[in-house]
């Protein structure tokens, strides 16, 4: 069976391991090996981080929501609820920009969410 040296494959393969490391301090951008485990990692907490960034824009959203909800005399999980009970279905990306760039706007909204509140709470029953 013939020799066989990997040539420019090995090369390649280092080569793109380098350019990801481009800007890594001191060996972790000139050295294959360290820039190898350093590569590694950073492509790990990128994966991680684009995870992480969806989780905090929703919880950026639902604060902003639920502050412009506490300045209609609601909380954010009853303007919710009277959103869905009235039939307006807007997601939370375009509430918050709502609550934060058109206050008029967002305003309406949660009137609309209180009377759907109110239709829908149980009316008291007298006792017979």
């Amino acid at each position: 069976m013939p020799r066989v040296k990997r040539g420019t494959k090995r090369r390649n393969s280092r080569k793109k391991t380098l350019a990801l490391a481009k800007g890594f301090f001191l060996t972790k951008s000139k050295l294959y090996r360290s820039a190898q485990e350093a590569v590694e990692k950073s492509l790990k907490y990128g994966y991680v981080g684009r995870k992480l960034k969806k989780r905090d824009f929703r919880s950026l959203w639902i604060v902003r929501i639920g502050a412009g909800a506490r300045l209609a005399d609601l909380s954010y999980s009853r303007f919710m609820d009277g959103m869905k009970k009235a039939g307006i279905d807007l997601n939370r990306k375009i509430l918050a920009d709502l609550a934060m760039n058109d206050p008029a706007a967002f305003a309406a909204l949660a009137t609309q969410a209180k009377a759907a509140l109110e239709a829908a709470a149980p009316k008291p029953q007298k006792a017979a």
